[in-house]
């Protein structure tokens, strides 16, 4: 069986992309959509159900590894305890951590047959755990990437958010004041429906004639919808 798991941080982004990349990779998976603010696993309620269901043999596809997790200790525990059950873990855009891989690394260590020679047994036996090691330590470099990524966001926007009020700018909406949104909703769905960054095939210049915005809206749009999917 597979399970194909998509996950957005708030109702305002987009899954399809996420929808779109498993089912070119896997058209057979059965997809499960979820909405969910956080980054642990515990309470993702989709991703539990999956974890049940998973049987050995099975696979779960990610379209990346911040969708299972982006907390880097949670995502690592949760990529062994699957591991070891047997099944079988996808991510289309971190291939080198999918399990298969991980499987390949661990069986070229466990490939090394003793020789019968004390001394050199030794060797052999602390090469095949420098390989795990290795191994398992790129694993856990992507789960802890993709956990710098959302902090580094955040702390950028909250940097941000201070300059600017030192600079004597609004922050927010000034109170009372109508925020017109008629024009940017729909110029942000060009942008996520039709940008190279978001799946699309058209790139900057011909985005932002086709949504018929200035430059410096259309990268304000892009940004915004850039932060909405770290989140």
């Amino acid at each position: 069986m597979e399970y194909g798991y998509c996950r957005i941080s708030t109702p305002k982004q987009n899954i399809d992309r996420q929808v779109r990349n498993i089912l070119q990779a896997y058209p057979n998976a059965k997809i499960y959509k979820e909405v969910y603010t956080g980054t642990k696993t515990t309470g993702r309620k989709k991703l539990e159900e999956i974890v049940k269901l998973a049987r050995s043999g099975d696979t779960i596809i990610f379209d990346s590894v911040n969708r299972m997790s982006r907390n880097a200790d949670e995502g690592v525990g949760l990529y062994m305890q699957l591991y070891d059950e047997g099944v079988n873990l996808v991510f289309i855009k971190e291939p080198h951590i999918n399990t298969a891989t991980y499987s390949k690394a661990l069986s070229s260590a466990e490939g090394l047959s003793d020789t019968g020679n004390q001394i050199a047994d030794e060797y052999i036996k602390a090469t095949r755990n420098v390989l795990k090691i290795l191994a398992e330590n790129q694993i856990r470099l992507a789960f802890e990437q993709s956990q710098k990524e959302v902090d580094d966001l955040h702390r950028r926007t909250a940097e941000g958010i201070e300059t600017a009020r030192r600079n004597g700018k609004q922050i927010g909406q000034v109170a009372g004041r109508k925020l017109n949104v008629k024009k940017a909703k729909p110029a942000k769905e060009i942008i996520r429906k039709h940008n190279v960054s978001f799946g699309g095939t058209l790139n900057d210049s011909e985005c932002i004639t086709l949504a018929g915005i200035s430059r410096n809206t259309y990268y304000k749009y892009k940004r915004e919808l850039l932060a909405e999917m770290m989140q």
